[in-house]
């Protein structure tokens, strides 16, 4: 669980340490409000993508379900500091399908912690195959990290793409290319 007192405990030497007042006007409730935003950022650490999952609906015969540009804001590990960007996620039912909203929920869960997005791709793809079984699931998020556009290199614009294949996509260039191409499309 969060030990809010810690992060403000923290928070509070982060400060004191780059030189400032940490009973400046402006400084004084900094701390607590960076605890908060502590759980509302990392709550996916304390969720279990699985819970979002568990509602199925048969479908026979159906064909890939894609759902895709799911905004997601996650932080890296490295640097504490956001990447954000999209994630499109596809998948070849085998008799059960879940609720649209429910990948959105599970982008969420894992983008709610600190990480790097090559893992966060996995663990979504991971997540879908242990919860639906499904033929095949591909997972791909295009993200921006601000621990390149602000900081170090300082190239504002690029995009780290990653992909993630498994089951009857990941030998299957045909289903990998009508994927995409169902994400670029408007």
């Amino acid at each position: 669980m969060m030990d809010y007192e810690k992060i403000k405990a923290g928070v509070r030497l982060m400060l004191e340490g780059i030189g400032e007042d940490v009973n400046r006007e402006g400084l004084l409730e900094t701390p607590d409000r960076i605890a908060r935003m502590c759980a509302e950022i990392y709550g996916g650490l304390y969720e279990d993508p699985a819970v979002h999952l568990k509602k199925q609906f048969t479908a026979e015969g159906n064909d890939m379900v894609v759902e895709k540009d799911i905004t997601f804001y996650s932080t890296c590990e490295h640097h504490l500091l956001p990447f954000y960007g999209k994630a499109h996620i596809g998948y070849l039912p085998n008799g059960k399908v879940v609720g649209l909203s429910k990948l959105a929920r599970t982008v969420d869960v894992f983008a709610r912690r600190p990480q790097i997005q090559e893992k966060m791709t996995a663990q979504i793809a991971k997540a879908l195959e242990e919860s639906l079984s499904p033929k095949g699931v591909i997972v791909m998020l295009e993200a921006e990290h601000t621990c390149m556009t602000m900081r170090g290199i300082k190239k504002p614009g690029s995009k780290t793409v990653t992909l993630v294949t498994t089951g009857v996509f990941q030998d299957n260039a045909k289903l990998q290319e009508r994927f995409l191409a169902l994400v670029r499309q408007s």
